[in-house]
């Protein structure tokens, strides 16, 4: 099996075409299941935030495995794969697993070293481990992702430069109300991850008073109770709406929340002298409707002006650091990898000598009935000592061989000299613990998908 990452990124693809790609909980478990039923695909993991949807999978073939994959994602999207293939990305073996890293630890994020993209690692990991689509090679991939993402964020201070989305838009959105959102009422709407970050973050901000709405009304008064704000109906969205100056959107609608007409209807209430309605559109699909940013009075901060605005963003030093942490976590895993694939083979060929002397022996005793039990247990300790000191260093060596770079051809060199029949590797029986990580509250299955995340 070889890896494959097939994917589409804030860096590749518009808000637009990341909507298309989206995949809600409604249809994740269907997704996986449709990678999996390909004739290249063994093993699926599927990511997808609003910054990002991407496959990890275990295929037979790269064409094939490539083919199969973006023929899901093209018919998900409701599209053509030919009209996706501008923005996708594509990494294989080696490079797969450096992408799968970077994005663990948060180098290949919008904002730099942000730790949220854990949590939405583990959920999606999580998610597979619930269809049964992931495998031994991606039950491997994922956990040890998990484990370096969490190494980097220990031994760097790379959280410091790389703070939060909602941080960094919050920022952003100060530029537009005098520097300073102290004291300026907010609304957040959605009580999911990003909005319990929103409602946290302007908390620590000084804007106030809170304002909290959620089509869930419980979840909305829970997360309001939490930080000594309000909770309001989303029915009364306009009239909340016309007395905030900031409002954080992210929600998993899957059409926009505050529309063109919510939003005229708002500032026709609203005091003109309050200066702009910042909004930030942290969702995707978008929360806030386009044309909306073309109204007087408002500014619109989404997901694709985040990107443009953040794409020279600090951490340097630490990002260097962090880049030294997956370089050789790559090649540890690489190291696995080559090892895992000619286990099988070596577990072959002493299997077949094994056979050889089983049928040796069996002979031994039809010609020379008149050996006693002892003499034929000792004839067999002898020639299994044999062949084990025969095949011991040849094993040994290959298994090493194996493990640098290219070493594949070893373990393909074994089967064709032996003429070995090695199985594909199946997915592990049962499966492994999910690595337990430290990470900021991230959309889990139960409550919002996948799609609630990267922000």
């Amino acid at each position: 099996m070889k890896l494959l990452v097939v994917g589409a990124s804030y860096r590749t693809a518009p808000v637009a075409t990341l909507e298309q790609l989206a995949v809600a909980p409604a249809d994740l478990t269907r997704i996986l299941d449709r990678l999996v039923a390909q004739p290249y695909v063994s093993e699926a993991v599927l990511v997808s935030t609003c910054n990002r949807v991407e496959v990890y999978a275990a295929v037979s073939g790269f064409h094939g495995g490539l083919g199969d994959i973006c023929a899901v994602l093209a018919e998900h999207a409701g599209s053509q794969p030919a009209a996706l293939a501008n923005h996708l990305y594509v990494h294989f073996d080696a490079a797969a697993v450096d992408h799968v890293f970077r994005v663990a630890t948060g180098l290949d994020s919008m904002v730099v070293g942000e730790a949220q993209i854990l949590g939405q690692l583990r959920d999606a990991y999580h998610w597979a481990t619930g269809t049964d689509s992931a495998g031994r090679l991606l039950h491997e991939l994922m956990q040890q992702a998990l484990r370096v993402g969490k190494r980097a964020h220990a031994e760097t201070n790379i959280d410091r430069a790389g703070q939060s989305v909602v941080t960094a838009a919050l920022e952003l959105a100060a530029e537009h109300l005098d520097g300073d959102l102290a004291g300026r009422p907010a609304l957040v709407i959605g009580a999911g991850a990003m909005g319990s970050l929103g409602v946290a973050t302007l908390s620590r901000l000084g804007a106030g008073p809170l304002t909290v709405t959620n089509r869930g009304a419980d979840r909305a008064v829970r997360l309001a109770e939490s930080y000594g704000a309000a909770a309001a109906p989303m029915a009364e969205l306009t009239a909340t709406l016309s007395t905030v100056d900031i409002v954080v959107a992210a929600t998993a609608a899957t059409e926009p929340v505050l529309t063109r007409d919510v939003v005229v209807r708002a500032l026709a209430d609203r005091d003109p002298d309050r200066g702009p309605l910042v909004l930030l559109d942290l969702a995707v699909p978008r929360d806030v409707e386009v044309g909306v940013a073309e109204l007087p009075g408002v500014e619109v901060i989404d997901i694709d002006r985040m990107a443009a605005l953040l794409a020279d963003g600090p951490a340097a030093i630490d990002a260097a650091a962090v880049e030294r942490i997956v370089l050789g976590e790559v090649e540890g895993f690489l190291t696995w990898l080559r090892g895992a694939d000619v286990a099988p083979t070596v577990a072959a060929l002493r299997g077949r000598a094994d056979d050889v002397v089983t049928a040796e022996l069996r002979r031994l005793a039809q010609r020379r009935p008149d050996l006693s039990d002892d003499q034929r247990a000792e004839v067999a300790r002898t020639v299994h000592r044999v062949v084990q000191r025969l095949l011991h260093q040849p094993t040994v060596k290959v298994r090493q061989l194996a493990a640098e770079p290219g070493g594949d051809q070893y373990a393909a060199l074994l089967r064709e000299l032996f003429d070995l029949q090695v199985p594909q590797t199946s997915p592990v029986d049962t499966v492994p613990d999910i690595v337990d990580i430290d990470v900021p509250p991230s959309a889990g299955p139960a409550d919002v998908p996948p799609t609630g995340g990267e922000r």
